[in-house]
């Protein structure tokens, strides 16, 4: 949702709103710049180590931040390409029944933008999966971490393969569920296509 709230905001035409803008170009720009791991590393320990009252130390929560501003920042240029592929002449077919631009956008244009970067989408959302391994940086036990600790206990390096196999076993549906939209989009162009 901040994605699909930035790339909206970084759409927004007139010169009133570009300070609005720059904000969303500044927030893009910054969290696909820095490393994932240092945004963990900042948030996971920086955050908690200021001692403010109010202010969680979970390194669970602070990951899930961490991942949820970088991906924001590179799902939000998924959605503006998407926004960006709408053809001007679908907003003006709205406005010319009578829509404002707010119902365009939300009832006409994000509709369409969305349906064409779903592929994209979910390739983001796999990266997203396999990237959730850096939270233990912070010391969070997850899958991967949870690998660490039987090898370190055991010397058995099994527990890796059995991770790998997770991420796969949770990756692989993933990719074929993008293949089957990537295919079932391609089916209703090439059926409109015929119809018009």
């Amino acid at each position: 949702m901040l994605a699909l709230a930035i790339a909206v905001v970084r759409s927004l035409p007139g010169p009133v709103f570009f300070p609005l803008r720059m904000l969303a170009i500044a927030y893009a720009d910054f969290f696909r710049g820095v490393p994932t791991i240092l945004v963990i590393y900042i948030l996971g320990f920086g955050a908690p180590a200021l001692g403010l009252s109010g202010v969680p130390t979970s390194t669970i929560f602070w990951g899930i931040v961490s991942l949820v501003l970088v991906y924001s920042a590179y799902v939000s240029e998924v959605y503006r390409a998407g926004i960006d592929s709408v053809h001007p002449s679908q907003e003006a077919a709205a406005r010319s029944l009578g829509l404002s631009r707010g119902q365009a956008l939300r009832h006409v244009i994000l509709p369409q933008a969305v349906r064409r970067v779903m592929p994209p989408l979910l390739n983001d959302f796999i990266g997203l999966q396999k990237d959730s391994a850096l939270v233990a940086l912070l010391g969070t036990v997850e899958a991967f971490r949870q690998s660490q600790i039987n090898v370190a206990a055991t010397f058995n390096y099994t527990p890796y393969v059995a991770t790998a196999l997770l991420f796969v076993a949770l990756t692989i549906p993933l990719a074929r569920l993008t293949d089957w939209l990537v295919a079932r989009d391609r089916r209703r162009q090439q059926a409109g296509r015929t119809t018009g």
